[in-house]
């Protein structure tokens, strides 16, 4: 590559530097959505790929549609903001819930339960199943949110593909699961209904983990693959979110690939089960 060439490169990599944060920018001032914070490396991913379904030519045209069309913002916000999910993903981290973290919340009253980012629905549901089959359903104050209204009126739904059942089938075996995965749904055609009992009593809400507070005291709080978006200055944020949002004794469940390391909090938790990445709050 000649020194033209890098030259280019060079300016290229400046001006998309300066397109980004003029658009994180842009959404923070007028739609109040703060991305700053998010891990420089999976936000450019994910913004390439909008740009590419999008067929947009950059970021600057991004912003102007943004700026101009909530309906674009709402878009913008279910790309960003949806993860890869699946029902019983991770099926040794249900299968230690179940065995670790059940006995701890069956001699409560009631208990509450949080599903923090709860994307598209697939954990709600999961759990859900888990708990009913450990006879803990009745007993569940349980509460979903995720930074888009457009993905909770998906995961209220409740309706998945149906050619995804049987990799979602094999998960709840290798999870622990009790019976038929079939009695939790209906088919229809080319879609999966799950049971309308299994959602009835979840209240879904927007929240921003970057920016709203505490809004209760939960006693099993789920935020799985939710920081690993973000950088540490934001994960350390969502850690104090949840410490303040845990009760004594309650479990918190994160993702495989995220961990109390560099948490304020570290010392407050003791693992039940250090591989699945599953606490409990003792201080």
């Amino acid at each position: 590559m000649g020194e033209g060439s890098e030259a280019d490169s060079a300016r290229q990599q400046e001006v998309e530097a300066v397109e980004v944060r003029l658009l994180l920018e842009g959404i923070r001032s007028l739609y109040g959505y703060d991305f700053r914070d998010y891990a420089p490396a999976s936000l450019g991913r994910r913004l390439r790929k909008i740009l590419e379904e999008e067929g947009l030519p950059s970021l600057s045209r991004l912003l102007e549609m943004i700026l101009h069309d909530p309906a674009q913002m709402g878009r913008f916000l279910i790309a960003l903001a949806v993860p890869t999910t699946a029902m019983f993903r991770d099926p040794g981290f249900f299968l230690a819930l179940r065995q670790k973290a059940v006995p701890l919340l069956k001699d409560l009253p009631f208990f509450r339960v949080w599903h923090a980012g709860c994307s598209t629905g697939e954990e709600v549901y999961s759990l859900a199943i888990l708990l009913e089959e450990e006879g803990l359903l009745p007993k569940a104050r349980r509460y979903a949110t995720d930074l888009s209204q457009e993905v909770i009126d998906k995961a209220k739904e409740g309706i998945f593909a149906a050619k995804a059942m049987q990799a979602y089938t094999n998960n709840y075996a290798r999870s622990g699961g009790h019976g038929s995965f079939s009695h939790y749904y209906t088919a229809k055609h080319d879609l999966a209904i799950m049971r309308p009992d299994l959602a009835r009593e979840v209240v879904w809400a927007t929240h921003n983990l970057v920016s709203d507070g505490s809004f209760n005291e939960f006693n099993l709080i789920l935020c799985r693959n939710v920081m690993i978006y973000f950088n540490p200055k934001l994960q350390e944020r969502v850690h104090h979110l949840l410490y303040d949002s845990l009760a004594m004794g309650g479990v918190l469940g994160l993702g495989r690939g995220e961990s109390l390391l560099g948490s304020p909090h570290a010392d407050c938790y003791r693992a039940l089960d250090v591989s699945e990445k599953i606490f409990v709050k003792v201080k």
